[in-house]
């Protein structure tokens, strides 16, 4: 997504989360707070740098640009100005932030100032920084499917291609990554040091188009959300094997895993964010479908706090004029965004 403006987000209110949206249901969580941060732009998706305290969300459109916030307060910290971006990632070592646009921007995140930009074929979309070799993934749903940068340099050290559409990663941070392909119903296994997959697991009709991504490092379980059905996948990421199967709510976006907790997460379009208790390696339960806000389909989640954000806004969709043909993400019509009800929700125990 895209947009752009100097330092400070005007108007920044907070408030009490209240409200049928964001009721809490049975379960450990709840909506600690909803900030309702403003501003005119699309989103897509949105990055916690735990090290820094800092929150990454990218706007779009004509004035694209990178909105910062502070973590806990969620007060604003600055912009990066004229990138139109759809995700972040942050290398730690070299405290250099990338984003997902087209040129691929880089910054420094002690100053927000910019370092370069990076030309990169294909579309930038979802993106992942691996701390096993310091490389920032760039994947792109058309040709080449990913781009792998030296986070250090700067510079693209290859192209890799998945074999079908990206959409979330997670790495082992010992050389192995885990890519679903949205338009395979697979999960492609990459070797981060050649740079090439060598398996890709197959959702066996559990779950069809994944498009959010988790990982029990520790335990060695893969959680790969999916729109159709709505359902959250897991597998042994050893060999692929389905382990379970379990509904979460429609219209997946993103998926975290709390390794303190054992808790794998969904954000989900239809305003429910799914817990997904993971009581062994082998048994998982749906512990809460905890209630957000309609279009809360992007999250992500702070090491540090064990807290969880995620975004949204109040959306509607104008059908097309009887006889013509919907336009629009996926056809469905014209999306418009209320004015000034861009909100950032923070979600804990």
């Amino acid at each position: 997504m895209r947009r752009s403006v100097a330092v400070a987000v005007l108007g920044l209110a907070v408030f009490a989360a209240a409200g049928s949206a964001q009721e809490a249901s049975t379960g450990p969580y709840k909506v600690l707070r909803a900030v309702k941060a403003g501003g005119e732009g699309g989103f897509d998706y949105v990055y916690a740098d735990p090290a820094g305290q800092r929150l990454y969300i990218p706007r779009s459109g004509p004035d694209g640009r990178i909105t910062v916030f502070d973590l806990p307060s969620l007060t604003s910290a600055g912009e990066i100005a004229g990138v139109n971006a759809h995700g972040v990632a942050v290398d730690l070592a070299s405290h250099h932030a990338f984003a997902s646009s087209k040129p691929v921007a880089e910054w420094d995140t002690r100053t927000l100032k910019m370092i370069k930009t990076i030309d990169v074929e294909g579309g930038p979309d979802g993106i992942l920084l691996d701390p096993f070799n310091h490389r920032v993934w760039v994947f792109s749903h058309r040709a080449p499917n990913a781009t792998v940068i030296d986070a250090a340099t700067g510079t693209v050290v290859d192209t890799v291609d998945l074999g079908g559409a990206p959409e979330q990663a997670v790495t082992d941070g010992a050389g192995h990554l885990y890519v679903d392909l949205e338009n395979k119903d697979k999960i492609a296994v990459v070797d981060a040091r050649t740079l090439r997959v060598t398996a890709d697991y197959d959702l066996a009709g559990k779950g069809g188009g994944p498009g959010g991504l988790a990982f029990d490092v520790k335990h060695h379980v893969l959680f790969a959300a999916c729109h159709n059905p709505a359902t959250m996948v897991i597998l042994d990421s050893d060999n692929g094997h389905v382990l379970a199967t379990l509904p979460i709510g429609e219209g997946t976006d993103g998926a975290t895993f709390n390794p303190v907790t054992d808790e794998a997460f969904s954000s989900n379009r239809d305003g429910t964010l799914t817990v997904i208790k993971e009581s062994s390696p082998t048994s998982f339960s749906v512990e809460q479908n905890l209630k957000t806000m309609s279009w809360a389909k992007t999250l992500t989640f702070d090491v540090k706090s064990g807290t969880i954000y995620l975004i949204a806004a109040d959306i509607t969709i104008t059908p097309p004029p009887a006889g013509q043909a919907a336009r629009g993400r996926g056809g469905r019509g014209r999306f418009e965004m209320a004015p000034g009800s861009f909100t950032i929700l923070e979600v804990g125990r």
